[in-house]
């Protein structure tokens, strides 16, 4: 019976991938006291990212349509969160109500967005969205007395400020034990990967394949191919926005604003591209690879590398984090030569590659 009970979970874990791993990432914590910690934060920055990379993966992968301003998105969703939170403006509201109205505003202006660049595919799309994300780090700059400028928009309350249970403040172990946000970011996370994997088995996720494929024969079946970008716009928005409301709830402030430009919105893209566009396991194996590797390895080799060559040297004479770029760039170039369709490609993509290459 036992052995029965297993074999039927690995089979089902085959089909289902996000029953091990998102169970392995559940018991983690309870065996490491570092999540409570540094630790905990950084991988916690890590699945913030990989909830906006699925928003771009609905986007490029699914819809083929290519957009350089997701991080725009992402700022603009934490932006909105901490006007309506943050204790010096007059809308202060709890968490939760702050974090829907702020993802629906986020769509909301995704939909702005898409509907003047309906016509527009490939390079003349991307300089819209590469644009719009310009004009948006430029108002979060500009604009002080609402977001702060440089120095951001802050403090903002952390979930459950305020709320006691059973004699607990939700708020102060938010602040305390990274293990709560931790939690809280990977509920979301999940909740994410099952929202878009629905997504993609429906009608709506079967078209947007259809469009990215040919558009004019889409049209010719009866599917209008003006609402199926739009509809990609808007959900990659909202995505994107509600892992921005995360972001800035975690560490309390919206932070630098060139955070949330160009540069990033290509290092998430470049996550989406290694991992395989069009396949939700690629997006979330290529966001751990580049930016876990940026932000948990990085910053522990540094540190080792800085106490060994503290021992022999005087001064510090290498540090990987320096080389960070460098690093991405050749991981790229060696995907894109031996793996074009990504690590983990969709069996869509794949198929459609190799005929294109036959």
């Amino acid at each position: 019976m036992y052995t029965g009970s297993l074999a039927c979970f690995l089979k089902c874990s085959k089909r289902n991938w996000e029953i091990p791993v998102f169970t392995v990432l559940a018991l983690a914590p309870l065996f490491g006291p570092a999540f409570a910690g540094g630790l905990g934060g950084q991988i916690t920055s890590v699945f913030i990212i990989c909830i906006a990379a699925l928003g771009l993966n609905v986007m490029v992968g699914f819809t083929g349509l290519l957009h350089l301003g997701i991080a725009s998105f992402f700022g603009l969703g934490g932006l909105f969160l901490a006007i309506l939170t943050v204790p010096m403006n007059p809308l202060e509201i709890g968490f939760l109500p702050a974090v829907l109205v702020s993802v629906g505003i986020t769509a909301a202006i995704g939909t702005l967005l898409g509907s003047p660049a309906l016509r527009l595919r490939g390079d003349y799309l991307a300089i819209v969205t590469l644009g719009f994300g310009e004009v948006v780090r430029v108002l979060f700059l500009n604009l002080e007395n609402v977001t702060g400028g440089t120095q951001g928009l802050g403090p903002v309350p952390p979930p459950g400020f305020g709320v006691f249970v059973t004699g607990i403040d939700l708020g102060r172990e938010f602040v305390v034990d990274s293990r709560w946000f931790y939690y809280l970011s990977l509920v979301i996370l999940f909740s994410v990967v099952l929202l878009v994997r629905i997504l993609e088995k429906s009608t709506l996720g079967r078209a947007w394949v259809a469009v990215r494929e040919e558009p004019l024969a889409a049209a010719t079946i009866g599917i209008s191919v003006a609402k199926v970008r739009l509809s990609a716009f808007t959900i990659a928005a909202a995505i994107a926005g509600l892992a921005g409301c995360l972001s800035v709830a975690s560490i309390g402030t919206t932070g630098d604003p060139n955070a949330f430009g160009f540069n990033r919105s290509v290092a998430i893209l470049c996550a989406v591209i290694i991992g395989g566009l069009g396949s939700i396991p690629g997006t979330l194996v290529g966001v751990t690879i580049l930016f876990g590797f940026d932000i948990v390895v990085i910053p522990w080799v540094d540190a080792w590398m800085q106490r060994l060559q503290s021992q022999v040297f005087e001064t510090n004479l290498f540090a990987l984090g320096s080389w960070r770029l460098a690093l991405v760039g050749i991981a790229l170039i060696v995907v894109m030569r031996f793996r074009p369709v990504g690590l983990v490609p969709s069996r869509r993509f794949a198929a459609e590659l190799q005929e294109s290459q036959q």
